[in-house]
């Protein structure tokens, strides 16, 4: 069985895996073992998440490849984040992120800078 299968089987719903088996030697290890954070999200946001691996998180590739608008895939990778307890999650106040934080988003979107880049940037702004 495959994690896709699992998580048809399991409607979203949490579970605990109770037996491994590790391929090749026989060895069968018993317990309670929570899955992955990744393979408890449904597979739409599995194959999402894939997806935005595969395109270097490039939100215009996304809106391509899923036929949507960029206000979509934001919006659907800020549910996803939600899901996620290891990443780090803002969120969103009324006015928005500080301009000069939000100037620098911008262009790391838009490919101008790096990651690398934009995070230094980040961290001397606070």
């Amino acid at each position: 069985m495959d994690w896709q299968e699992l998580t048809d089987l399991t409607k979203g719903q949490p579970f605990t895996v109770e037996r491994v088996r590790l391929t090749g030697s026989g060895i069968a290890i018993e317990g309670a073992f929570e899955p992955p954070q990744l393979a408890q999200l449904s597979i739409d946001d599995q194959v999402f998440v894939a997806a935005f691996v595969r395109a270097h998180g490039s939100i215009k590739e996304m809106e391509r490849i899923f036929g949507v608008s960029y206000p979509t895939v934001k919006s659907r990778l800020n549910r996803v984040a939600q899901q996620l307890d290891f990443a780090e999650h803002v969120e969103a106040t009324e006015t928005g992120p500080a301009p000069a934080s939000a100037e620098v988003i911008d262009r790391l979107q838009r490919g101008e800078i790096s990651a690398e880049e934009a995070l230094a940037e980040l961290e001397q702004q606070r």
